[in-house]
C-alpha cells in the first residue's frame, strides 16, 4: 500500500489550472504543532500558506515563468497526530516515496520537528541549508528530544554535520554554540547578512552539493516582515535580504523545501503572503533549470 493512501487527506486546496501538463512540483502540509514552546497555531500554517498562493500574483518577474501554466501536484496534509515520534515517522516514509517521482516537493509546515523526518528522507550527501533565528540544537526542550528546539541536534547525531549550513541565527543559548563549535557546524551569521555578505556566502557554501534541501523557518525574519511565527525574534533580517539569498541556490538542483513556523493565530496576512511567495519564486527557479 501507498503512504499517501495510508497518511494523506487528499484534500488539495492549491488550484492548478494547468492539470493536464506535466507535474512540476508536488506540495503536501503537515499540521502539527505539539512541541510548540512559545505560541500555538502552526498547525494551521499549511492551509494559510495554500489560501495565500491562491491569491497572489505567481507570475515571476525574476525568472520568466508563470506558474499559472504550472502543474503544481498539491496532496492535501497529513492525518492529524499530536506525537512527535509518529509524525516524524509518517513524514519520512512519505517523502522517500515521494521523492522517487524525481519532482520537486514542497513541504509545508507546522513545526520545525518535521524536518527531522523529511531532511533525513534523501541521501546523506545531500546539502541542508536552514534559514532560522534559532540553531534548534539543543539536547532537549521541556523534556522532549523530538522538539522543534531541539531537530537539527537529531539530524546531526544521526548523519553528521559536514553537509549542513545554518543561516541567520541570532537567538540561542550556550549549550548550543557549544555543540555548534563541537561539530564544526558551518554558520551564516545575522551580522554577515547584516554587511551585505549573505547572498556570495551562501552560495559559496552551496558550491560543493549537487543537490540542495532547503528549510525556510519564517521567524529568520524580522517580526516587522513576519509577524505571524510561532517564536518571534526581534533584529532580525528582512524579505529582500532572505530573498536575494534564496536566489544565490538558482544555479542548484533543489529537490525538496519545506517552509515551517507560520502561526496564522498571529499573523495579519503578511507572513502567508511572504511564504506563498518564497514557494512560487523556489518552484520558478526549478522550473527555469
Amino acid at each position: 500500500m501507498s503512504y499517501l493512501d495510508l497518511y494523506m487527506n487528499r484534500n488539495p486546496l492549491i488550484t492548478s489550472p494547468n492539470e493536464e501538463s506535466e507535474i512540476s512540483a508536488i506540495v503536501y502540509g503537515v499540521p502539527f504543532d505539539s512541541t510548540h514552546s512559545f505560541r500555538p497555531g502552526t498547525r494551521f500554517g499549511p492551509d494559510a500558506i495554500r489560501l495565500a498562493l491562491n491569491n497572489i500574483e505567481i507570475f515571476s518577474t525574476r525568472f520568466n515563468v508563470d506558474l499559472e501554466s504550472v502543474n503544481i501536484e498539491d496532496l492535501g496534509n497529513t492525518r492529524h497526530t499530536v506525537v512527535a515520534s509518529e509524525v516524524i515517522d509518517m513524514v519520512g516514509k512519505i517523502t522517500s516515496e515521494l521523492s522517487k517521482r524525481e519532482k520537486q516537493l514542497i513541504i509545508l509546515g507546522g513545526e520545525h520537528s518535521i524536518t527531522y523526518g523529511t531532511y533525513t528522507s534523501f541521501p546523506k550527501e545531500t546539502g541542508y541549508i536552514v534559514f532560522d533565528a534559532h540553531y534548534d540544537l539543543r539536547d532537549e526542550y521541556a523534556d522532549i528530544k523530538l522538539s522543534h528546539a531541539a531537530y537539527l541536534r537529531r539530524i546531526i547525531e544521526k548523519r553528521g554535520s559536514e553537509n549542513v549550513i545554518h543561516v541567520g541565527a541570532r537567538s540561542f543559548v550556550k549549550e548550543e554554540l557549544a555543540f555548534k563549535e563541537e561539530h564544526k557546524i558551518r554558520t551564516i551569521t545575522d551580522r554577515d547578512i547584516r554587511e551585505g555578505k549573505g547572498p556570495k556566502l551562501v552560495k559559496d557554501a552551496v558550491s560543493t552539493f549537487d543537490k540542495i534541501y532547503l528549510s525556510v523557518d519564517l521567524d529568520v525574519l524580522d517580526p516587522a516582515f513576519a509577524p505571524g511565527v510561532g517564536n518571534p525574534e526581534a533584529l532580525g533580517i528582512t524579505s529582500r535580504e532572505l530573498f536575494d539569498m534564496i536566489y544565490s541556490l538558482e544555479e542548484k538542483k533543489i529537490p525538496c523545501m519545506d517552509i515551517v513556523e507560520l502561526c496564522p493565530p498571529y499573523d495579519n496576512g503578511a507572513t502567508a503572503s511572504l511564504a506563498a511567495k518564497i514557494m512560487s519564486e523556489v518552484i520558478a527557479m526549478n522550473i527555469s533549470h
